[in-house]
């Protein structure tokens, strides 16, 4: 199964991290989130990846053209470091598309460019490349598959430290509490669809808007509840509490390295 992956935006709220790095590129240890996320999807047998480029394109590229497999595997060096081999690897099998969707396109727009890229393929997987998560990948699928419906997305817990007012009509608060504790939850950016979904995009439109009215018109948009780890990284106070979790090897989204995972 094909796995888009929206790589992009300009990641703004990030700038403050480097302002020459593209989102998907930002690091979590040595290793940036892009092949975190892609690592995860690959565990679950998904490795066929198509990414959609826009700001930094050459960087992401240059990325996986120069790609060093020793930071990541064992090897063993011989010949007075001339010659290194590999015990393992992580990106041999996997394939991976680059195509170039526009600086300014949104989410609607890429997943249109790169339609043809799919193959004729019933169904695919579709991601925003800022987020990570333990997500049990097969069973998500499975009610994907099992409802018949033409998308789905991840919904998690809202993590903002904001609060919620809730007041009368004259101003009276009655109720304030975090968001955390709302009840209130959101797009976790972990989509499954069928092909199908380009039937419902019209040009220019952003994905979660017009498409996902349309779909929600016709109950054919499904949301996937989780309440295990999941982590976005909008900000650079986001990307420091990923990083903090790498420092203390405390990875829950590392599916690959949990006990009992060959």
């Amino acid at each position: 199964m094909k796995v888009v992956l929206f790589c992009g935006g300009m990641g703004m709220r990030l700038r403050d991290h480097s302002p020459n790095t593209p989102k998907p590129l930002a690091l979590i240890g040595y290793r940036p989130i892009v092949w975190h996320l892609m690592a995860y999807y690959a565990h679950y047998g998904h490795k066929d990846f198509v990414l959609c480029l826009g700001y930094r394109a050459d960087a992401i590229k240059e990325y996986f053209l120069k790609y060093d497999e020793t930071l990541s595997n064992d090897f063993v060096l011989s010949k007075g470091g001339q010659k290194v081999d590999l015990l393992n690897s992580d990106i041999g099998d996997w394939t991976i598309r680059f195509v170039d969707t526009g600086l300014h396109a949104n989410i609607g727009m890429r997943l249109k460019a790169i339609q043809k890229h799919l193959d004729g393929d019933e169904v695919f997987l579709a991601n925003y490349s800022d987020g990570l998560t333990d997500l049990p990948l097969d069973a998500y699928i499975q009610n994907f598959l099992e409802r018949d419906k033409v998308a789905s997305f991840v919904s998690v817990p809202n993590p903002a430290v904001t609060h919620m007012v809730q007041a009368d009509p004259d101003g009276t608060v009655t109720a304030i509490k975090p968001m955390s504790k709302s009840g209130v939850r959101i797009n976790g950016g972990f989509f499954a669809f069928r092909d199908k979904i380009f039937d419902y995009i019209e040009d220019g439109e952003e994905l979660v808007f017009e498409p996902f009215a349309r779909l929600m018109e016709q109950r054919e948009l499904i949301a996937y509840e989780y309440d295990g780890f999941w982590q976005c990284m909008d900000t650079f106070e986001d990307r420091q509490a990923l990083e903090e979790l790498a420092e203390r090897d405390e990875m829950p989204w590392q599916v690959w390295n949990k006990p009992g995972v060959e």
